[in-house]
């Protein structure tokens, strides 16, 4: 459960200034293949029922709760959530563990009382979210079918023997490009062979966040990772698979101490685990769909991390072998957000949540719930079609029966657009502005960091970032 690299042929203990390393580690041994004792038995198969784009388009909040199963609403709010910071998984439509600990994540920042039910207050800020379209059509190119595997097998001997862990299929690499379940992409394009040339429907995820976070929160019992500026902020949230009883994640306080795009993995029998008759080391080719996925955080704490994975849709169902892992796209955002010696990640004991620690108690979740409320005191019948404040363009009039308040709302209103502090935080630019697939940084001082969505032509290190290998040792007493 090391992080080694053979690439350079250097072998030096980890030495790493206060900027974050982005080094082509390689993780060894850090997740072995899921264990089917130590996983919770898969749900029975679930039939997707036909929502169309136009669908989640138009789909509005009725002032329930989200419909049970599957719905063109819960991928619209799923959708929203994403682009808000608050990650949902992927994007399915599905009504589950996942949506509803993103929807409480998302009233924690907010003030919110933290039911994970939808409401009026959820829908209302994340309108903030919805102003470009949800959904766009792709067509599928060349270089989307370039670098696909034919399988993935479970043995380390023939992982190690293929040249990369790629996509097994152009749907599995565009869903994981979009943050998209692939049977929800396949069923809201049916017929699509997804071949290049073909145009699709996609939804439309913003761009991944870029900000300085200084701490990260995770809580085995929630299961959410909680990203934090220095002044407290909370930019990022994302679910996550985290240990089991018998394997558990650590305790305590720990330090980020290097990042690795698109690592390789040493599975090495001598120091953690035996894999049927391999009983040598072996090194696998760096991919998605390898052991740690295409991210590896190390952390302080030896042979610990986070990293991506496979199987983004199955985050909720799985247990690791004790490190945290997170969807792909979501490592990814993350590991550019970190720094080396100065992100610390801390790891909460039972009966202690991230609202615990962070100071978000349900008295001033119930404050911040009235000042909202505040906000608009005079909404259509069917609410979910409003604005949030501080995108509306006029407040509307006052209904007679309200006019005693109308001065306070005033005054709260003109407050909250002139500083809406973090109870709407919206991103820098449209949606609809940013690329669907990664450009070509051109030439420059510092040249702009390639997205997540393509495997091709990914940095070994960040711009200004030195390139280098590392070997993490086992400590004193560690396997």
């Amino acid at each position: 459960m090391f992080p080694i690299s053979t690439t350079r042929g250097l072998l030096a203990r980890l030495a790493l200034a206060s900027a974050a390393l982005f080094l082509p580690l390689a993780p060894a041994g850090a997740e072995i293949a899921p264990d089917p004792a130590a996983a919770v038995a898969p749900p029975k198969p679930r039939a997707l029922i036909s929502i169309t784009r136009d669908e989640i388009e138009a789909a509005q909040y009725d002032g329930s709760d989200l419909p049970p199963g599957q719905s063109a609403l819960t991928a619209k709010v799923q959708i929203l959530l994403d682009r808000s910071g608050i990650s949902p998984g992927v994007v399915d439509g599905w009504r589950g563990g996942m949506s509803e600990s993103a929807i409480k994540a998302f009233q924690r920042r907010a003030g919110l009382p933290m039911s994970g039910r939808m409401d009026h207050a959820v829908w209302d800020l994340l309108q903030g979210y919805a102003a470009a379209p949800l959904t766009a059509d792709y067509t599928i190119t060349d270089e989307d079918a370039t670098g696909l595997v034919d399988n993935i097998p479970a043995d380390y001997a023939e992982k190690a023997a293929m040249r990369s862990q790629g996509y097994t299929s152009v749907l599995e690499k565009l869903a994981e490009r979009f943050h998209m379940d692939e049977k929800f992409l396949a069923k809201l394009n049916p017929g699509s062979g997804f071949r290049p040339g073909e145009t699709i429907h996609v939804t439309v995820p913003a761009k991944p966040i870029r900000a300085a976070v200084t701490r990260i929160i995770v809580d085995k019992a929630t299961r959410r990772v909680a990203a934090y500026d220095a002044k407290g902020n909370m930019v990022a949230d994302y679910p996550a698979t985290v240990g089991s009883a018998d394997t558990p994640s650590p305790h305590g306080k720990h330090l980020v101490d290097a990042v690795a795009l698109n690592p390789t993995y040493t599975y090495n029998p001598q120091r953690n685990f035996k894999q049927g008759k391999n009983d040598r080391v072996l090194i696998v080719p760096p991919g998605p769909n390898g052991p740690v996925g295409n991210v590896w955080i190390d952390l302080s704490e030896p042979s610990y991390g986070i990293h991506g994975t496979a199987t983004p849709s199955q985050l909720f169902l799985n247990q690791s072998h004790g490190c945290v892992r997170l969807t792909n796209w979501d490592a990814w955002e993350l590991a550019h957000m970190v720094k080396a010696k100065v992100t610390t990640v801390e790891f909460l004991d039972p009966g202690t949540s991230i609202a615990d620690v962070t100071g978000v108690t349900p008295a001033a979740a119930a404050g911040r719930t009235a000042m909202a409320t505040t906000l608009a005191p005079t909404r259509p019948p069917a609410r979910g079609v409003r604005q949030p404040p501080v995108l509306a363009a006029a407040e509307p009039a006052p209904v007679p029966a309200e006019a005693a308040m109308t001065e306070t709302v005033a005054a709260s209103t003109a407050a909250a657009v002139a500083n809406p502090g973090p109870l709407v935080i919206t991103p820098e630019t449209p949606a609809s502005a940013e690329p669907l697939v990664p450009q070509a940084a051109p030439p420059a001082a510092v040249p702009e960091e390639p997205e997540y969505p393509s495997d091709v032509g990914l940095p070994d290190t960040l711009p200004g970032d030195p390139a280098g290998s590392v070997t993490l040792y086992p400590q004193p007493g560690q396997p």
